[in-house]
């Protein structure tokens, strides 16, 4: 069978970063890429989420496998996977998004594969939580410390949507309930690994609460956030505290959070509480979170394509077996993974 594969939002540096590793991986892959703004050759295409009437051209091209990596707040694309019956994955949803593509496409007809990958890092650490705890209803608690830097080059996407959610409450979850919290307070110290060290870490929402939760069933998960300026970081927990996101605009906010630097590490560590102890999982993508977002969406992409998984609605880490997700990111020359007990 012919892959005809379409990055959307295939001109952001996500997008641009998955079509490189995808079609270095998989030179026989027919790539096109879908903008606002098309493109002067075949296989760049003129597609505006907001505009469905754009998406004739997915028909005429063929197209037989989407890959969501724009906001598309309407979910548009989604509707239009399911109807046309295109296999589909999303690694851009915040929580409250994800939430509501996820009811769409139960109460629909499925008949190819919609994948939902907006986890962070492209929806591998639910993956991981099951490389440390075969069986999840062992699993008592989740924590995941995220290391955050400035100087990632991240894209402009990852410092707005801070700027559009930071005044948003949301919820992790104790014993099974949800807990209203808000970002960037509640300070936890954490010692990260590959020379980090102890640092202050705060609230943050990524849709792994609720997929911990509401999929796997865990009942305490939870999810802080360190900067790499523990001044950065002192500072919008105290912008938070006095609520001054609550009063500034989006402009002012995006302002604080800035956009993109030139290149600096991304480090993720899982802790796992089950009845034999504590787990801890670390990863560092020296390359960044862009890099290893891509490469998630990339090796989600492979399986789908590799191996007969039915027309069905999955979250990205259920498509693996845990040890080869965790071998395949550890092949990755610029990933790299610790595992302790």
């Amino acid at each position: 069978m012919e892959h005809n594969i379409l990055i959307i939002g295939g001109n952001g540096l996500v997008g641009k970063t998955i079509a490189r590793i995808l079609q270095t991986r998989n030179p026989h892959f027919n790539i096109f890429i879908g903008g606002r703004k098309g493109g002067n050759v075949n296989k760049s295409l003129k597609i505006d989420v907001t505009d469905p009437s754009t998406f004739q051209v997915i028909n005429d091209k063929k197209i037989n496998f989407i890959i969501l990596s724009v906001n598309d707040k309407s979910d548009h694309v989604l509707r239009f996977a399911i109807a046309n019956q295109i296999d589909y994955l999303d690694i851009t949803k915040p929580t409250p998004d994800l939430v509501k593509a996820y009811d769409i496409a139960r109460r629909s007809d499925i008949k190819s594969r919609i994948v939902f990958s907006s986890g962070w890092m492209g929806g591998i650490v639910p993956g991981l939580v099951n490389v440390l705890s075969k069986d999840t209803n062992d699993t008592q608690a989740v924590k995941l410390f995220v290391y955050y830097s400035v100087k990632d080059l991240a894209g402009e996407s990852s410092a707005h949507f801070m700027a559009e959610n930071v005044a948003v409450p949301f919820h992790d979850y104790k014993n099974d309930q949800p807990d209203p919290i808000r970002h960037f307070l509640d300070t936890e110290t954490y010692d990260f690994s590959f020379g980090i060290g102890k640092r202050n870490a705060y609230n943050f929402d990524v849709p792994d609460l609720y997929i911990l939760n509401k999929v796997e069933r865990i009942p305490n998960v939870s999810v802080k956030m360190t900067y790499n300026s523990k001044f950065i970081t002192w500072l919008l927990g105290s912008f938070q505290y006095l609520r001054i996101f609550n009063i500034l605009s989006l402009k002012e906010r995006k302002m604080i959070f800035g956009s993109s630097g030139n290149g600096d590490q991304a480090v993720f560590e899982i802790v796992v509480q089950d009845k034999n102890g504590d787990k801890k999982l670390s990863l560092q993508s020296i390359k960044g979170q862009a890099e290893l977002t891509a490469l998630s969406a990339v090796l989600h992409t492979e399986e789908l394509l590799r191996n007969p998984h039915e027309g069905n609605i999955y979250f990205s880490h259920q498509l693996h077996e845990p040890l080869s997700l965790l071998a395949q990111l550890n092949a990755y020359e610029t990933i790299n993974i610790n595992i302790a007990q």
